[in-house]
């Protein structure tokens, strides 16, 4: 290792991209010859930077990069991971958040905004504790929000068509630009985004961002575009619904009206007149083709044309030549590829046509040939078409696994753990390897709220299901592995058992964790500690596990209900034994049964659960099992 290539790459990225840890200090001027963590960054670098920062942030990843590469990278220790990923979301405005004030509908001064700069080494060594390989930052690129930032030559928006404060980060305003709110200073915004990328590679994990191709918002103007390149909408023909050649889709003829509120009077009322000038106005996102959009639609965005004519309930294709706005987004995604970026989560990939994405996803390989792309989706009729023909590398598995594993959390009347069966065996059989596993997300319910199972232990059998049933990624969700139960209404967002995406907001038991920028579990209480504990423990497990990344999968009957299920992951070098309880009231005892094929291999000389490491009794080719009511075992034999 080259050390003085070492310390000069380190003196040189703790100039421009310190640590912010006192969250008192809310703005530092870290280029005006202020002290910022004991580090003094002198006038001249202030000069130096506003002309030739591109060039310093170049040297910095360049450095790192080669530092990366001459000390080596940290490497798992376990198995080659191939499709078995771990993809861990965050929002950068919730992650870094010290401020626990939490007023609804408050200000970024009032209730605070993680950055770029708080997810520090620190915290990314507490996400690689999980196993996690790539970090999905939601909310990088610019989006539609109520604070004013018009002194750095960034337009206002308008609080008729912005949901909540801080903003959809679903509705883009400017694709080839970062959220400000992000940035400790504005004005190098994209350095300090650079700059975390750079420090998440040198940890050894890859960056993914959203792609949102279906649609933009309202107040869509890109600021920060490359030269050469031309907005959506410019060389529109406002005149007609439908053309080939338009951007949008319009209703000629009739002006944008605002939606009829459904929500009490709040703080943002007064920024409310009820007016938006959009004539003539544009099809809404959620394919909503008429001038008035509901207060429930997807009314702060407007729709993108993919070619696509939608007409007396029909969808008619028009693919070739090739569409304006196809263009234009693979020059968004090459652009973020060489920024850095590993990958994109594409929102409602199934509401853009498969062929985009047959046609765009092979060009910005080009550009990376290791890039991945995850689709949402939530039509398991076109999930093979979207992997075969639309080449995605992994798509949601929210519908099958999701849906019926929440179902059995809860405790429900149709529970049935025949949905775990339906989805490996027949849902998503042949691509098994391709479908995103998760229980939380941004956009679904916290799993420790008051809505959905109101303590995290309930979930873990169902999230040691999702991290070994199958061979693709599995996705934790920031706050998970502590026990967030996302409460509190927040404004926009309100009290619906998620954490909020549109406002300002504190996440208090992510807060704990967080222990004011040290990233050490503090402040965490006994129940939050044990979760994180189990899903440590479980994420080593999946993490160095032959079975569970190559293995097959061998469904053993249980002979109970639909609240117990279990089946073996194999390889000629490992077998594992997963069991589950779902049941509230009653243990499970068995004596499974090994199927004798399996023995031939290799004698089990002993078993051992492997969450808790404690030995099973097998006796005979015979496992006895007593599993407590809401458990699960992970028994290697």
């Amino acid at each position: 290792m080259n050390k003085r290539l070492l310390g000069t790459a380190q003196k040189i990225k703790s100039l421009l991209v310190p640590s912010i840890r006192d969250r008192n200090i809310r703005y530092p001027g870290l280029l005006k010859g202020e002290l910022v963590n004991k580090i003094y960054v002198p006038m001249w670098l202030e000069k130096m930077w506003c002309t030739q920062k591109k060039v310093l942030n170049k040297i910095v990843c360049l450095l790192m990069g080669v530092f990366a590469i001459s000390c080596g990278a940290p490497k798992n220790k376990g198995v080659d991971k191939k499709d078995n990923i771990v993809i861990y979301q965050l929002l950068p405005r919730l992650f870094g958040n010290s401020v626990t004030t939490n007023i609804p509908y408050g200000t970024i001064e009032q209730n605070g905004c993680g950055k770029f700069n708080d997810i520090t080494d620190k915290a990314l060594d507490g996400l690689k504790e999980l196993q996690v390989d790539y970090v999905w930052y939601t909310g990088v690129i610019a989006h539609a929000s109520l604070t004013d930032y018009s002194r750095y030559g960034i337009a206002k928006d308008d609080a008729d068509v912005v949901k909540g404060r801080a903003g959809s980060p679903y509705a883009i305003r400017d694709y080839y630009d970062v959220d400000p709110d992000l940035a400790v200073e504005v004005n190098h915004r994209m350095a300090e985004f650079e700059a975390l990328i750079a420090r998440t590679h040198h940890k050894g994990l890859k960056v993914l961002i959203d792609f949102v191709p279906n649609h933009v918002a309202r107040s869509y103007q890109s600021r920060a575009k490359p030269k050469g390149v031309a907005d959506f909408g410019v060389a529109d023909d406002k005149t007609v619904a439908f053309s080939t050649k338009n951007d949008f889709y319009y209703i000629p003829n009739q002006a944008f009206q605002v939606p009829i509120s459904n929500r009490a009077k709040n703080t943002l009322s007064v920024l409310q007149d009820g007016k938006y000038l959009e004539n003539p106005a544009k099809a809404t996102g959620n394919n909503v083709f008429k001038a008035q959009p509901s207060a429930d639609d997807w009314y702060e965005t407007v729709k993108l044309n993919y070619g696509v004519e939608y007409l007396d309930g029909k969808e008619i294709k028009h693919l070739d030549p090739i569409p304006p706005v196809w263009v234009k987004m693979k020059d968004i995604l090459v652009y973020w590829t060489k920024k850095g970026v590993d990958g994109f989560r594409c929102d409602v990939a199934e509401m853009v046509p498969v062929e985009f994405w047959s046609w765009v996803i092979p060009q910005v390989k080009k550009v990376n040939p290791n890039l991945i792309f995850i689709g949402e989706a939530y039509n398991p009729k076109v999930y093979a078409q979207y992997i075969n023909e639309g080449k995605f590398d992994y798509l949601y598995d929210k519908v099958g696994l999701y849906d019926g594993l929440k179902r059995l959390i809860k405790n429900e009347e149709k529970a049935d753990v025949e949905d775990i069966r339906q989805v490996w065996q027949k849902e998503s059989a042949g691509f098994d390897q391709k479908m995103l596993r998760f229980l939380e997300n941004h956009d679904e319910e916290r799993i420790a709220s008051k809505g959905f199972a109101g303590k995290a232990k309930l979930a873990f059998p169902a999230m040691v299901v999702s991290a070994t049933l199958g061979k693709g990624p599995v996705m934790l969700y920031f706050g998970q592995e502590v026990a967030e139960p996302g409460v509190g209404k927040e404004g926009f967002g309100g009290d619906d058992n998620r954490t909020t995406i549109f406002d300002y907001w504190g996440v208090p038991s992510h807060q704990r964790w967080l222990n004011n920028g040290k990233f050490d579990g503090a402040k965490l209480n006994k129940e939050e500690i044990e979760t994180r504990q189990f899903y440590k423990k479980l994420m080593q497990i999946r993490a160095n596990s032959n079975a569970i990344t190559d293995g097959k999968i061998l469904e053993i009957p249980l002979g109970t209900g639909k609240k117990a299920y279990a089946y073996i992951r194999y390889t000629a070098q490992q077998r594992l034994l997963v069991v589950v309880n779902f049941d509230r009231e009653e243990t499970l005892q068995r004596n499974i049964e090994l199927p004798s094929d399996l023995l031939k291999l290799k004698a089990p000389a002993k078993a051992v659960d492997l969450l808790n490491e404690k030995s099973i009794v097998i006796k005979e080719g015979k496992l006895a099992i007593q599993l407590l009511p809401v458990s699960a075992q992970i028994i290697q034999f």
